[in-house]
Order: C-alpha cells, then sequence, then structure tokens
C-alpha cells in the first residue's frame, strides 16, 4: 500500500520539456539495516544514469548511504562505493554497526522463541542498561566502517550538497551538517541511538540519532541552490492494515509511527506552502524561500512491510542482499511509473493526503 496517491501524467503540452539527465535531490530516510534497500535503489538509479543526482539528504542509515553516494561519485563510480559500505557493515568485526541490543543473535533465533515472555524480558533487561555503563571505553564499530569506506576529504571537495541531521541533546534541536562539516563523527552522532551508544561529541555539544526530529530533512533542499525535483526514499512503513496486538508488534508499530512523525510533519508543511503557492497566498517560484517542491517518492509501504524492527539490527550478508534487491525492484517500478515525470510535475499527490 503507498503512503502517496501517483499523480496522473499531464498532457506533454501542459508542461515543459525535461532533459534526458534530469536533475534532481535525494531524501533519504534512516532505518538501521533496513538502509541496504536504499543501497539497491541507489544503485539502479545510477546503474540506469537518467538522473543527475545534486543534492542528498540524511539521517542515520540514510546518512551513510548518501555520504557513501556522494564519495563514489568523486571518484567516479558511486555503485562501487555503496557495495563497499554494505561489504564494510557486514564484515564489521563481529560487532553490530546498528547496535543489536538483543541477549542473543535475533537472526538465527525462531519467532516463537523472541515472542514469549522470557525471551522479552531479556530485552528489557539488556534495554534498561545505559551504553555508559556497558561499554564505558565507547567502542564504536561504525567508525571503523565509515572510515573504511568513504573518502571524506572527497566528500567534502564535492560540488553536490549534503545534509546530515543529528539531535543536539541538550538543546532539542536538529542540527543540520552541511557537505564541508561531513566526517566520520558527524555519521556516527547522526546514528547515535542513545541507549546502545554514547552520544556523540561534537563541538563540545552531544548528539543522538537525528531521527527523532527529522527523518529525513526536507527543508534544506528547498533553498535556491537546489533541484526543485526531490525523490524521497523511505525506509520505515507509513500504512499497517492491522492494528498490532503482540508486545513485539505493538513496539515496531510505535517505533514506526515516532520515526515517521518528523517526515509527516514536513511534508504537511510542503504540501500547505505548495497550496498557497498556488492560490497566490504566497509569493513563490523565484528566489527566496518559498518555491514549489516536485516531490517524487519510493515508499517502504510494500516492499518492507513484512519486516519487523529486529531486521533492522541484521547485518548478514545475505539479509542486505534481499534489501539490495528489493531495492532495485522498487527503483524499476519507480523508473517505469515516475521518471518521466522529473523536471516536469509531482508525481506523488500530497494534497490528496495533506490537503
Amino acid at each position: 500500500m503507498a503512503i502517496f496517491k501517483r499523480k496522473t501524467a499531464e498532457a506533454a503540452g501542459s508542461v515543459p520539456a525535461a532533459p534526458a539527465r534530469r536533475r534532481i535531490c535525494l531524501a533519504l530516510q534512516g532505518g538501521g539495516a533496513h538502509g541496504a534497500f536504499q543501497w539497491g535503489v541507489l544503485d539502479r538509479l545510477l546503474e540506469d544514469d537518467r538522473l543527475d543526482i545534486r543534492a542528498v539528504s540524511g539521517v542515520s542509515a540514510g546518512a551513510m548511504n548518501g555520504t557513501a553516494l556522494v564519495s563514489g561519485l568523486a571518484s567516479g563510480d558511486g555503485r562501487a562505493a555503496l557495495d563497499k559500505l554494505w561489504r564494510e557493515v557486514n564484515q564489521s568485526g563481529g560487532r553490530n554497526v546498528f547496535g543489536d541490543s538483543a541477549i542473543w543473535t535475533a537472526t538465527r533465533t525462531p519467532d516463537w522463541i523472541k515472542d514469549n515472555p522470557f525471551w522479552r524480558a531479556g530485552e528489557t533487561l539488556a534495554m534498561s542498561m545505559s551504553p555508559y555503563e556497558f561499554n564505558p571505553l565507547n567502542h564504536n564499530p561504525l567508525k571503523r566502517v565509515l572510515q573504511a569506506s568513504v573518502d571524506f576529504r572527497a566528500v567534502q571537495a564535492s560540488d553536490i550538497r549534503l545534509f546530515v541531521a543529528a539531535t543536539a541533546v541538550r538543546q532539542a534541536k536538529a542540527r543540520i551538517f552541511q557537505t564541508n562539516e561531513i566526517n566520520a563523527d558527524v555519521l556516527m552522532a547522526s546514528a547515535c541511538l542513545p541507549h546502545l551508544f554514547q552520544a556523540v561529541e561534537i563541538d563540545g555539544e552531544p548528539y543522538w540519532d537525528g531521527g527523532y526530529l527529522t527523518n529525513p530533512p526536507l527543508w534544506p533542499l528547498t533553498g535556491d541552490d537546489t533541484p526543485d525535483d526531490v525523490l524521497l526514499i523511505t525506509l520505515n512503513p507509513m500504512v499497517r492494515d492491522e492494528t498490532p496486538k503482540s508486545a513485539g508488534d505493538i513496539v515496531d508499530r510505535l517505533n514506526e509511527i515516532v520515526f515517521n512523525a518528523p517526515l509527516v510533519a514536513e511534508l504537511r508543511a510542503i504540501a500547505l506552502a505548495g497550496e498557497l503557492i498556488e492560490h497566490g497566498q504566497l509569493k513563490g517560484g523565484g528566489a527566496g524561500p518559498y518555491r514549489h517542491v516536485r516531490l517524487h517518492a519510493i515508499e517502504a509501504d510494500g516492499w518492507l512491510s513484512d519486516l519487523s524492527l529486529r531486521s533492522k539490527f541484521n547485518t548478514e550478508w545475505g539479509f542486505l542482499n534481499d534489501m539490495k534487491a528489493r531495492g532495485r525492484a522498487a527503483a524499476d517500478d519507480w523508473m517505469n511509473a515516475c521518471l518521466g515525470s522529473v523536471g516536469r510535475q509531482s508525481s506523488v499527490d500530497l494534497q490528496a493526503r495533506f490537503g
């Protein structure tokens, strides 16, 4: 099920013709190991080569994908850079870079065990401990992964705009790090789940996962120096057909709602601004703070809806490649249905959902 209703293509004469290679921004949501779904999407888009990626925003795993992409494009091979990132995630020395807190390896445990009260009690006990207690030396395997797979000098020198969000703990606000600020610490801050890792300090300020306040950040992509088209690639399903009733399903759904809430708020704001511009109540279309955004989306709904929260910690190679395959298929579906809209019109109908 899609969260957005796809728009019917307008008549050719009513919208401007798009160039052969279309300029676009990417907005990459966070979601742990489910980020390998974005790996597949990006791999297919790069293989097709009809999009000119000029700006990327991301959080957590989305920020990792975006940074690896920019690093790879600087060297001429974005696909190889993404392959390298996810291979390093898989081979992270036996430590899960996304911070699996389970007391046993979840991927090797049958669901019937994970759903019994004793398993849940064990997980609750593990979650009740602070990372300052169980990891006093503050070892974070993600740092090695990033240093092995990303050329941060190339990223900082790139002409592709890159925006990475993290949550400032003491100030309770999102900070957006930009291209020339991006390093391993910024990405670790953006992916820092506070019950699993110690806060990442940057310039004296502790940071947690950026997804708590913006997931992913859309507003940096609405500036005058970025393309009008934004492709949103989500990792957390918006819609569920059934009410969760088991303890595990309730936790899973709550996690999805919490991490989707900032995105819903930004989408609602974009929809409202678009409506006001359309009715002449807000000046847009030129230089200034307001303009039409042509939004496109490759959604987790339908592609990742069969997965639980626990699978976000699964970094086994077979699972990551399954996520990649799903992402490539989702990209194919989107390109067949919506690529022609890029540079011409939005391919999703925000007004139908938020208007």
